[in-house]
This record gives structure tokens, C-alpha cells and sequence, in this order.
């Protein structure tokens, strides 16, 4: 038994061995299934099904609190929208559940986009806590469901390394900053193109009593290179900046634009300072990523 796309490039998508009933009862087991498996994630907002990590191809659901919010990213499960919705709301039990079916992927799949609530009432901005550090996610606006949640052991991490000045470059809401913040961190500069996100990250700021948090709203390559060439030092760098390779067909240039990136934080970075850098990009392999760093520190003298 499988998800069919007929205007997919992924045609078949596999759910289930011949002789297994894929109905509302199985939906409900695997949701409960992969639930079960999030059991000793003790913060308030996890990544509930991780679409085929899970057995549930082109199914994400995320949740915040009691509240949950979920992507349905193909034809074949858009057939059984009614089946799977009951059943994530047998299993979480949610206040309300939004589905930010708003992906550019459902376009392949020749399926409409837009922001809706499924049911009950999800609220324009979600509280949840990560690490003791409080957060707010923005459901119906913000990036993927509202937040990034696959940083999060990261951005503790992080918080218990971070010293002195601190750097978010792409910070989003602040994720990274607001757990620097929370460390030793004797002031942190969150840097990102987006007004919106800006707003979020300086209400979880307030919301956390983080004075030593300044936001700056600039294009991250630009910022980086002035902030170089006026001399400053920061003893702790995050970058998580978005996904420069969104097909195999601009891998070359990606490289280029994650070398680039990553040496202008290198030429920021203080001697004996923490460089924390990611990469989203599903086709920048993890040789690719660490010989363009190698590139990048070798002309930086680092």
C-alpha cells in the first residue's frame, strides 16, 4: 500500500507490506507510534512525525504546547486528508490544529496552497519552552510551521559554550541568541533580513528578561562584510542560515555562498572563540560542507 502522486516526481510513495489494512486504525497507531518516540523530550514544543523518518511520507506534524500544526505535501495524502486528520486529533488531543499547507512542494504535486485551520483555534503566536529559555513560534506566519525546531539541542549547546560577544547572523526568532543569552554571554547582536522575524525574536527577548539581546534587521552578507571591515570581534558566532542549494542544479553556487558566509564570520571571530555553522541544504553532502570550510579558514589564516 502506498501514497500515489500521479503529477509527482516521487510517483509512489510506500507506506505499508501487502496483507497490512492502512485505515484510520493504522494512522492512529503510527502517530502514536512516532509520539512515543518523542517521549523523553522534556521541552513543551517537539517535531511530532518526521514525514518518512517515520513511516509517514510527505507528513509533518509539529507541536507546540497543546496546540499542533501540520504539513500535508502530496496528492496521495491529500486522498486520505480526512482519515489522518482524525487520527492526529485521537492521538495528540490538540487544541487546535492549523495546517500550513502554504509549501512551494505542493505545487509539483498539483495541489492548491494556503494557510487553514483544520480545527479548534490556534492562536497567532504560541508559547512553548526550550531549555528553559521561553519562545514564541508564529503558526500562521512564520517559516515552515512557525518555528525551527531540529536546532534544539543545538541551541543548548550552544548556550552552555557562548561567552562575551555573541553573534546570531540569520537568527530568525532568536533561537540561538536567546540561549546565548541565557549562558554567559555578556551581550548578543542578532542579525536578519526580516522585520517580522525581528519582532518575534525582541518579544522573546522581553519575554525573557534579555536585556543584552540587540536586534539589527540587514542582508547578512552585506552586514558581515562592514562588521569585518570596521574591526569587530565576537567570541561566539552562530550561523544557520537558510537552504542556499534547493536543487542539485545550484550546488555549485551554494559553495560558494556557504564559503563566503563562513569567511566573513571567520575574519570575526576572536582567537580562542566558538564557530557554530549549519547547513540545511540537502545537497551539500557533509564532505562538500567540511572541505568548503576547510577553503574558507585557509583564506581567512584561521
Amino acid at each position: 500500500t502506498a501514497l500515489y502522486s500521479p503529477a509527482s516526481e516521487i510517483r509512489v510513495r510506500w507506506l505499508a507490506p501487502g496483507g497490512v489494512t492502512v485505515d484510520g486504525a493504522w494512522w492512529r497507531a503510527m502517530i502514536a507510534a512516532a509520539l512515543a518516540r518523542r517521549a523523553g523530550i522534556t521541552d513543551t514544543a517537539c517535531r511530532v512525525v518526521h514525514a518518512e523518518g517515520d513511516g509517514l511520507p510527505s507528513l509533518i506534524l509539529d507541536r507546540y504546547g497543546d496546540c499542533a500544526v501540520a504539513q500535508l505535501l502530496s496528492a496521495g495524502l491529500e486522498a486520505v486528508r480526512d482519515e489522518v486528520l482524525a487520527a492526529i486529533r485521537d492521538v495528540l488531543e490538540p487544541r487546535g490544529l492549523l495546517l500550513r499547507n502554504d509549501a512551494p512542494v505542493r505545487e509539483r504535486e498539483r495541489l492548491p496552497r494556503g494557510v487553514e485551520l483544520a480545527f479548534g483555534e490556534v492562536p497567532e503566536r504560541l508559547e512553548y519552552s526550550e531549555g528553559g529559555v521561553r519562545l514564541l513560534a508564529a503558526p500562521w506566519t512564520g517559516q515552515k510551521t512557525g518555528a525551527f525546531l531540529d536546532q534544539r539541542e543545538n541551541r543548548a549547546l550552544l548556550g552552555t559554550v557562548a561567552s562575551g560577544r555573541c553573534l546570531d547572523v540569520f537568527a530568525y526568532h532568536g533561537g540561538f541568541a536567546l540561549h546565548m543569552a541565557a549562558g554567559a554571554a555578556a551581550q548578543v547582536t542578532a542579525v536578519d533580513s526580516s522585520a517580522d522575524a525581528l519582532a518575534v525574536l525582541e518579544d522573546n527577548a522581553r519575554l525573557n528578561g534579555a536585556t543584552t539581546v540587540r536586534t539589527v534587521e540587514a542582508n547578512a552578507f552585506d552586514w558581515l562584510r562592514e562588521a569585518a571591515s570596521g574591526g569587530e570581534r565576537y567570541h561566539t558566532i552562530a550561523l544557520d542560515p537558510p537552504a542556499f542549494a534547493k536543487a542539485r542544479g545550484s550546488l555549485e553556487r551554494a559553495i560558494a555562498g556557504y564559503k563566503e558566509v563562513n569567511l566573513r564570520a571567520m575574519r570575526l571571530l576572536a582567537p580562542g572563540g566558538w564557530l557554530f555553522t549549519a547547513s540545511c541544504s540537502h545537497h551539500v553532502h557533509r564532505g562538500d560542507f567540511f572541505a568548503m570550510l576547510a577553503s574558507a579558514a585557509a583564506d581567512a589564516g584561521r
